[in-house]
């Protein structure tokens, strides 16, 4: 029986294209046996300090914890790092950390069983997931943004995402006329027939209700499939007070971090479709509880995973082991931690992205590259 040999985490920079070029990180952990396998994980770290202190967690917290013990036994484990978060909480720092190492753990598994994560953590229910084409707007130049969602229908993409800005004083949300005018010319664009999704990042935005209200009416024309994080996240009764009011479906839950905030916002009754990030909201295992919520109150789910292709992958396993899933989050350019980080990158065809029948989350890391984008 194999024994968890080492652990050990590299926080990573890189320029990122979706971002107008910004430096955004992430934070990988190295989950090797004694017997030589070895697993990736990946959590959405984002800033350069989160970034390390999630290292120093999963090393000097985590390691001495899963030294020794049986990488088959993920969910145990799992819950052994949730305990030792007592004083510090599993949220935040804690929560990136417990899932960078739980989808370690999930590849590993898959690895030692000859399986793919899909069918360990419930079954095989698709063999092709939606890839969702997502961007952050130019605000300061609308032909730029239609010409992004051209080229999203020129590669097949069915549902198709935007939102934010190129600068934080320049965003959707802050001019109704100019977000009215930006969403009628995608909607010109796309046609009738692709899923458009709006996010308003209402963490930032911060639209009270009946102002809410009054953009979702403007925006009816136009038939979004969802409109996402209208309203800040927290104030689940505005949410539903807005769902009760409103046509269009309402997702939020990218924000939430573990399974009692999320029973919480689902309990609530201000959500059509549940945002999750299996890099952030305690990796798969985290995630796989979560849709079981989502399963038991027939909503939906779509996965946040925008960051790299280890995210990516345990999105896809998580949308392929349900019927409740709509799409994840899908980078539409080449970038570092898509495409450089591994050496068979995702690359959906028609906008789907084929689950792959091979063992773990299905993709192979580069270690040089690893090293290339390492901070410290």
């Amino acid at each position: 029986m194999a024994r968890i040999k080492r652990l050990d985490a590299y926080p990573l920079g890189y320029p990122e294209p979706h971002d107008h070029g910004n430096i955004r990180y992430i934070t990988l952990a190295r989950v090797e046996t004694d017997v030589g396998a070895v697993g990736w994980g990946e959590c959405i770290s984002q800033f350069i300090e989160s970034a390390v202190a999630v290292k120093t967690i999963i090393e000097r917290g985590y390691a001495p914890l899963l030294i020794g013990e049986d990488p088959i036994d993920v969910e145990r484990l799992w819950h052994k790092m949730l305990g030792r978060i007592w004083w510090y909480g599993p949220q935040g720092i804690a929560a990136f950390a417990v899932s960078a190492v739980d989808l370690a753990l999930w590849d590993l598994k898959g690895k030692l069983m000859n399986q793919p994560v899909c069918r360990l953590v419930g079954g095989q229910l698709q063999d092709r997931v939606h890839a969702m084409a997502s961007i952050h707007f130019n605000m300061d130049d609308l032909d730029w943004t239609f010409n992004e969602f051209r080229f999203f229908c020129d590669h097949g993409y069915h549902y198709v995402k935007g939102g934010w800005g190129s600068r934080p004083d320049l965003v959707f949300g802050l001019d109704r006329h100019r977000d009215l005018d930006l969403v009628r010319g995608i909607r010109e664009v796309i046609g009738t027939d692709r899923e458009l999704i709006i996010d308003v990042l209402g963490a930032r935005v911060k639209w009270t209700v009946p102002e809410a209200l009054r953009r979702l009416r403007d925006l009816e024309p136009y038939r979004l499939r969802w409109i996402e994080e209208p309203l800040p996240p927290h104030d689940l009764k505005a949410h539903r007070e807005l769902k009760a009011a409103t046509s269009t479906p309402i997702g939020t839950g990218e924000q939430e971090w573990n399974v009692e905030g999320y029973r919480r916002v689902i309990q609530n009754g201000g959500v059509d479709v549940v945002q999750m990030d299996p890099g952030r909201c305690l990796g798969i295992t985290g995630c796989r509880k979560v849709v079981q919520l989502i399963e038991a109150a027939n909503l939906q789910f779509s996965a946040h995973t925008w960051s790299g292709a280890l995210n990516t992958a345990a999105s896809i396993h998580l949308l392929a082991s349900s019927t409740h899933g709509l799409a994840m989050d899908f980078k539409p350019h080449e970038s570092p931690m898509q495409h450089e980080l591994v050496t068979d990158p995702w690359v959906p065809e028609n906008g789907l992205i084929e689950v792959r029948n091979v063992p773990g989350l299905g993709v192979t890391v580069d270690e040089t590259v690893v090293r290339k984008y390492t901070v410290v």
